[in-house]
């Protein structure tokens, strides 16, 4: 089962590098803004990501993360600026290979390998072994035929990252997934998030928990009012960071 697993969360990377400019697991922001009406809720934001490892965006509450990531995404359009997946500006096709989860995840009225279900026909695919082994890799085969609905919140996320991983994600974005979850969820979330990026997978996560950060990251990102203030090493950041912002934030004192 494990071996089965592993091809089902492996897309074919052997042509990618991080070092290559043009692998679509790269993130490039040049100059993004997002203005609503006379407000601007990301200020000119520059920064180029690898195409590998665990990239964590962090700050306080309101300090612009989850809109950095949704820009990122295309979810939410940006009002200037230019976002770029590997050297191609953010299209169709790039949000085809890639996968959002957000903080409160979400399920379908209908069971829970229904939900998996549903994910992979949106592609054309009807492969109930693929399905399964999804499942049992984020613990929930035994809840198959359950409604989706009552799961645990713990339960839930971890179906709405199967859903996200059934479609062989290049780039998997999550928006704070193990916010309000028990240490036992958090622990198992982060795991499933290990393994998708070991089997090659980029992740941009947002946290604003430093031991979580401390767990997981390769490179951090803070986020401040709206504009990116470092971008570097996580052990860097959470031992010695460059801006007053981001000592801050990490001694409990930043003011939002």
């Amino acid at each position: 089962m494990r071996d089965a697993v592993e091809n089902i969360l492996t897309f074919d990377a052997a042509a990618t590098t991080a070092a290559r400019r043009d692998d679509p697991r790269a993130l490039t922001l040049r100059d993004v803004s997002l203005t609503v009406g006379d407000k601007a809720l990301v200020h000119g934001a520059n920064l180029t990501l690898n195409a590998e490892g665990i990239t964590m965006i962090m700050g306080p509450n309101g300090a612009g993360k989850s809109l950095l990531l949704k820009l990122a995404h295309g979810l939410t359009p940006a009002t200037g600026g230019q976002v770029l997946w590997g050297d191609t500006p953010l299209d169709d096709t790039a949000r085809r290979t890639q996968a959002m989860v957000f903080q409160k995840p979400v399920v379908l009225r209908r069971s829970v390998a229904a939900n998996v279900d549903f994910a992979l026909r949106a592609r054309g695919i009807r492969d109930a072994a693929r399905r399964d082994a999804l499942l049992d890799h984020v613990g929930l085969l035994g809840h198959a035929r359950q409604p989706a609905r009552l799961l645990s919140g713990g339960e839930q996320q971890r179906l709405a990252l199967a859903r996200a991983l059934a479609l062989k994600p290049k780039v998997m974005l999550l928006d704070e997934p193990t916010a309000s979850l028990d240490p036992a969820s958090v622990l198992k979330i982060e795991e499933i998030v290990q393994e998708a990026h070991s089997a090659g997978t980029k992740i941009i996560f947002v946290t604003h928990d430093p031991g979580q950060a401390g767990r997981l990251a390769d490179d951090i990102v803070f986020v401040h009012r709206g504009r990116v203030h470092e971008h570097g090493p996580a052990d860097l950041f959470l031992s010695r960071p460059e801006t007053q912002e981001a000592r801050d934030f990490l001694q409990g004192r930043i003011v939002v």
